[in-house]
């Protein structure tokens, strides 16, 4: 089974390309953090190249950008080819069935107000006020209990 699923955001704003048959297609990367801390006690960051195809292509260029936070599926292809110096390259991407947009439209909006010096950590996204009209399924960080006896 190939079955790759990865949680990241996207380093740089897609682009369409068509194939010579007219198929539109981008190509993009996907930073995803490691779970676990190097001997430094940082998280590492993999940069995860995928390919996107058809409609789908056409959705990602149009509604995402640098940084939105994405969920990836699909299935990871390998190749090779011999460079203009004759080395042969592998290369390695995720071939995506689906792409999910993680991000509401207003945290993109929220995102890109940001100033372009400060550095973005990729595990956070901008602190905000949330208007329940706006998100009924915003986290506001309070316990829910639910009793028992309400399950019946």
């Amino acid at each position: 089974m190939n079955r790759v699923m990865l949680v990241g955001r996207i380093t740089a704003k897609p682009e369409l390309r068509y194939t010579s048959s007219n198929i539109p297609y981008t190509r993009f990367s996907v930073a995803v953090n490691r779970t676990f801390s190097n001997a430094q006690g940082e998280r590492e960051t993999d940069f995860i190249n995928v390919a996107v195809w058809r409609r789908q292509a056409e959705n990602v260029v149009n509604y995402l950008d640098k940084g939105s936070l994405v969920s990836v599926e699909g299935r990871l292809q390998t190749g090779n080819y011999t460079d203009k110096d004759g080395n042969k390259r592998y290369t390695t991407e995720v071939m995506a069935d689906s792409v999910q947009f993680l991000d509401t439209k207003k945290q993109a909006e929220a995102r890109s107000q940001m100033p372009s010096e400060t550095p973005y950590d990729y595990e956070q996204t901008p602190s905000k006020t949330v208007d329940v009209d706006d998100d009924p399924f915003a986290d506001f960080g309070d316990n829910v209990s639910i009793d028992d006896n309400f399950l019946d």
